[in-house]
């Protein structure tokens, strides 16, 4: 039976997320009960950062695996190192190998420090075919005996995010009705972003068709996962809102909450990627629903401060800026709400954990983390053509065979 007991690893949290970033320091503790005087060849406690993806396609002799795997850093430091001699390297190593360190019995504690290094990483990511994981991690070796492990996970949230800039909010689309009906309909909507956990989205609507029509609105979330030349990807919806049934025409606004617990946005990992859009769309009875896509990207709050992104503009087209509110029971957007691109709360939930990550050991003892100085707002040009990362219905239904769908 090993005589070490009650093996822990214990990290300071830098702010009341319990997030770290780019340079930050991760400090903490080692600690664990000796039953009997041990012979310790080393303890070391190491930090890393890994992404790795894994799917399985077929079945019976034609099934296949694809796999991928990235390493952005790993750092360790040794806090017990049996390694004493004047002798030449070589006589070093062999004594390092057959020595050990001897510990008393009783409890011990171990003080550490770790850099994060510098570097575009992406966040912390869970998904069913890949993730992305930053490790801590401490580890007692015995010489002819299995070495006593304990990990522990970190949420780590990347800084690029803020080098993301504002992503085109707004957006008009004007389609005939079938064949078997006569008119057209037309819309326009706008999303902003500035309410820290909320989407305020106002549409205007235009329904000069015979046909019966609902708008509708979507938060969606894309992941892909890349291994080589083959890619799988998922989809899905994260919360819906629907309207009445349109007249005319008609300016609708609404409040759309983010879930608490959702990735931020991902775009610097080259096997995984995490991407949101708000579809609007209008539910037309026996004609394919037209639909505008509104990228979006989603902040975490301790990035989100460090910049002030500019107020959406509105579409410009065949309708004036909307002003009407109070749509579907919700209230239109407070002219005194504080400009922040965030998809969080101001505080996180006490009895909700960001992202679904375990807490940190043990509150921040000082204050909030003061993150470094902001970078330079991104330079503003002409908008990326998003219809290449959001296909539509049509495309997807045609994907080969190398792009299933979850």
């Amino acid at each position: 039976m090993s005589p070490i007991k009650d093996l822990r690893v214990f990290y300071e949290a830098l702010n009341k997320e319990g997030t770290f970033s780019e340079g930050d320091t991760v400090a903490g503790t080692v600690s664990f009960t000796l039953t009997e005087e041990t012979k310790v060849k080393r303890l070391v406690v190491k930090i890393k950062g890994e992404a790795h993806v894994h799917w399985s396609e077929g079945s019976g002799d034609r099934r296949r695996s694809h796999s991928d795997h990235r390493r952005y850093f790993k750092d360790k430091k040794y806090l017990v190192l049996f390694f004493l001699c004047n002798s030449p390297v070589e006589m070093c190593i062999f004594l390092v190998l057959v020595s050990a360190t001897v510990l008393p019995h009783g409890d011990h504690r171990f003080n550490f420090k770790l850099k994060i290094p510098q570097g575009d990483m992406p966040s912390s990511f869970k998904g069913f075919h890949g993730n992305i994981v930053y490790m801590l991690e401490a580890k007692i070796s015995r010489s002819w005996r299995m070495p006593s492990v304990e990990q522990r996970e970190l949420i780590f949230v990347s800084k690029s995010l803020t080098h993301y800039g504002q992503c085109p909010n707004s957006g008009s689309l004007e389609k005939e009705v079938g064949v078997f009906s006569k008119g057209h309909v037309k819309f326009s909507a706008t999303v902003d972003k500035k309410l820290c956990d909320t989407l305020s989205i106002v549409g205007t609507f235009c329904n000069s068709s015979s046909k019966e029509t609902r708008p509708k609105f979507s938060l969606q979330q894309k992941i892909v996962y890349r291994a080589y030349s083959s890619t799988k990807w998922s989809e899905q919806s994260l919360c819906k809102m629907a309207g009445d049934k349109l007249k005319s025409e008609e300016t609708i606004s609404c409040q759309m909450k983010i879930p608490v617990d959702v990735f931020p946005t991902i775009r610097n990992c080259e096997i995984i990627s995490v991407e949101y859009y708000l579809k609007v769309y209008l539910d037309i009875s026996f004609a394919i629903d037209p639909e505008v896509r509104l990228p979006l990207v989603i902040v975490p709050l301790r990035l989100s401060s460090l910049h002030d992104f500019p107020p959406p503009a509105f579409p410009a087209g065949p309708f004036p800026v909307p002003t009407a509110s109070g749509a579907f029971g919700y209230p239109g957007p407070a002219p005194t709400q504080h400009a922040n691109t965030s998809g969080y709360n101001n505080q996180w939930p006490q009895e909700v954990t960001p992202y679904g990550f375990p807490a940190a050991a043990y509150p921040p003892s000082v204050g909030p983390h003061q993150p470094p100085t902001a970078p330079p707002l991104f330079q503003q040009g002409e908008p990326p053509n998003y219809a290449s990362l959001y296909p539509s219905p049509h495309e997807i239904h045609g994907s080969t065979s190398e792009n299933t769908k979850n």
